[in-house]
């Protein structure tokens, strides 16, 4: 892995005050591992509190809206998020597509509100099983990084360090499935390909992440595969003995590079 590898625990609808000392645990341990970067979106009860004890990870939401304030109950602002400390957040991940209607339009909206709020985006994109048995799965991922990524120019500007890009195959996400590498490896490349589209420039420089039921005991091999730049983690990220286990895989795969 060229770029060092980003490790993102997403909490889901997981989590009270209780969950705290997990958060703390994996915090002191991430410092251990510089050569990974470590992140952690906690349900937005929770972001203010983590963030303002954290000292070796970051802290995002798992949401945001588009705009900066307004009449939208329910709604949070990415700029609300980083005045709670956040400094990332996950937008177009599948089960917002699923149940709230999410399209493509929205994300890159949400996308380009998080840069413009100087939070750190992870844009989420993945294929149905039906869709991959119909041999579409390229094409469809393809399709939703063009559509959702934030314009070049305002990455640009952002910092490409704050852009990143997760695949997650639908199919794969808390089924306990998980892609085979081999076939990681093709997606990654295809999307590639589409960030180089989007921008000559900048497009070798977005980590792509894999996401999809990654486990202490799949991790070091996904993340030691081509292209794979780090992981978008559900499950496996709900405690600390679990998450730094793929923490630990990420520094074992990089210091075999």
């Amino acid at each position: 892995m060229p770029h060092r590898p980003y490790i993102v625990g997403n909490w889901k609808m997981n989590g009270t005050r209780a969950m705290l000392a997990e958060a703390r645990a994996i915090d002191r341990a991430a410092g251990r591992y510089p050569d990974v970067q470590v992140g952690l979106a906690p349900p937005f009860t929770l972001v203010q509190a983590i963030a303002s004890e954290a000292q070796a990870i970051g802290t995002g939401g798992q949401d945001c809206h588009p705009e900066v304030k307004g009449a939208h109950t329910g709604d949070v602002a990415a700029a609300m998020l980083a005045d709670a400390g956040a400094d990332f957040v996950i937008v177009g991940h599948s089960e917002r597509r699923r149940d709230h209607g999410e399209g493509d339009a929205l994300i890159k909206a949400k996308a380009e509100a998080a840069l413009a709020s100087t939070l750190g985006v992870i844009v989420c994109v993945g294929e149905t099983l039906d869709e991959r048995d119909a041999g579409q799965a390229e094409a469809v991922v393809q399709a939703q990084v063009a559509a959702s990524l934030p314009s070049a120019a305002l990455a640009e500007e952002a910092g490409m360090a704050r852009v990143a890009v997760a695949y997650e195959p639908v199919w794969a996400i808390g089924t306990g499935r998980v892609a085979a590498v081999d076939d990681v490896i093709t997606m990654h490349r295809a999307i590639r390909a589409t960030l180089i589209a989007w921008s000559a420039e900048l497009g070798d420089k977005v980590r792509i992440l894999y996401g999809g039921s990654v486990n202490a005991d799949n991790a070091r091999d996904l993340l030691a595969a081509e292209g794979v730049g780090g992981a978008l983690v559900g499950g496996a990220s709900l405690t600390a003995e679990s998450f730094l286990a793929i923490v630990a895989a990420a520094h074992s795969a990089r210091s075999d590079d």
